[in-house]
């Protein structure tokens, strides 16, 4: 019997390069825009850091990264971005646990605050990345003042286009927002397929990561000893360290809810922010200065001596690393969980090293991100991206892959690290 070939659908059809091409001043413009919002956050956080962690404790003749100073210093964090929350992010912004890397816009009045606040939690060491506040930020700009210059890109083409420029700007490259735009597709609607429609934000993506890459140099190397195979030993351990980080970030994922309630219960922002501030910098006073800020510069330290810690000290970092996230999360700072997991990550996969020399250090750190990661934003291919990237090496991407599925089958259909309106975990 002859085989009826389908047409197929016409939705699916491709889009002209006539309808693609006015596609691609906006998405430039909005990728340049969006790197260099998040470079210009950047750049004040960084600037804010060094007075607070350096200038400010030797004038005072205090050691920067002491116990005392790094529990005054989160305090102090917690009681400055409380009071931006209360005054001027006000109740008018959403609850950062019930928010995701790419959201509907807010309101265009709530960026300036919000980005304040983000500068602030970043400078003061709190455990989050820039990235989620960084593209809800641009999201609402670009969608605003997108509606104002063309009436004919609809809404959800702006918001896709920011997300994309603001993702390629954090990663300095347009792949991973293509990775993640694949799986949280919010682009042009209409005919075409799924490259006609990734075309803006792609180019968006491609401009933003340019931008960042030419002005700012980012590298995601943390310099790991090269790796040695792969061999059927690294399959084993792949298949063990990616399930086991991924089960540890569960263990977060779980705490998430019940540590938003307790920090609720505390009502007014100042207060659930001021002890939040005081957690972190406790929890820091425990896990030493590397378990503070958004963990990208530290995974380098961590990079570049993996025999310079003891299995213990490794596992004691990645649960205070996680335990910040979680404390930074349901306490109402704003920022991202990404930056911070892969922190935990890498310290699990050195770790599982020292605790068994022939887990080679790239790959337990390439399975431990990959593992953590899902947990914790249950985003397969950024997890694998972000996992790849840091090691810089081709061969382990086919260990990676196999060890996606065991780790996947942890996270799959569980509750995710954010949160609904009314307090109940998503999934």
């Amino acid at each position: 019997m002859a085989t009826e070939v389908q047409s197929p659908a016409p939705d699916s059809a491709p889009a002209s390069a006539r309808a693609l091409l006015p596609l691609i001043l906006p998405s430039l413009a909005v990728g340049v825009g969006a790197s260099l919002v998040l470079l210009a956050v950047s750049v004040l956080a960084e600037k804010l850091q060094d007075v607070l962690w350096t200038t400010l404790p030797d004038a005072l003749g205090i050691g920067g990264y002491s116990s005392l100073w790094m529990i005054i210093m989160l305090t102090a964090t917690g009681i400055a971005v409380g009071l931006v929350v209360w005054k001027v992010y006000g109740h008018a912004g959403p609850d950062p646990a019930t928010t995701g890397l790419v959201d509907p816009p807010m309101a265009p009045g709530i960026v300036p605050g919000l980005l304040v606040a983000t500068a602030l939690a970043l400078a003061g060491g709190v455990s989050l990345g820039p990235e989620n506040p960084i593209t809800a930020a641009n999201i609402a700009l670009a969608y605003w003042l997108g509606q104002k210059a063309s009436a004919k890109l609809p809404g959800a083409m702006w918001v896709s286009l920011a997300a994309a420029g603001t993702i390629g700007a954090l990663f300095g490259t347009p792949i991973a927002a293509a990775l993640i735009l694949s799986e949280t597709f919010t682009g042009r609607p209409g005919p075409g397929s799924l490259w006609d429609k990734l075309f803006g934000p792609l180019v968006a993506a491609g401009a933003g990561g340019l931008t960042t890459v030419l002005i700012a140099h980012p590298s995601f190397d943390i310099k790991l000893p090269a790796f040695d195979g792969p061999g059927w030993g690294d399959v084993l351990a792949a298949l063990v360290v990616a399930p086991v980080a991924a089960a540890l970030g569960m263990v977060a994922v779980y705490a998430f809810p019940y540590v938003h309630r307790a920090f609720r219960g505390l009502k007014h922002p100042v207060l659930m922010l001021t002890a939040g501030g005081l957690a972190l910098g406790l929890l820091g006073a425990l896990g030493g200065h590397l378990t503070l800020f958004k963990g990208l510069d530290e995974v380098k330290v961590l990079g570049a001596d993996p025999e310079g810690w003891s299995a213990g000290a490794f596992a004691a970092m990645t649960v205070i690393k996680l335990a910040a996230l979680v404390v930074a999360s349901a306490a109402g700072f704003r920022g991202g969980r990404i930056f911070p997991a892969v922190f935990a990550g890498v310290a699990l996969g050195l770790c599982a090293h020292a605790l068994v020399p022939g887990v080679q250090p790239a790959l337990g750190v390439a399975c431990g991100v990959l593992g953590i990661l899902m947990a914790v934003t249950r985003q397969g291919w950024l997890s694998l991206f972000t996992a790849a990237v840091l090691i810089v090496d081709m061969n382990v991407l086919p260990l990676l892959c196999v060890a996606t599925l065991p780790a996947w089958l942890i996270v799959a259909g569980r509750p995710q690290m954010q949160l609904r309106e009314d307090g109940s975990p998503l999934r």
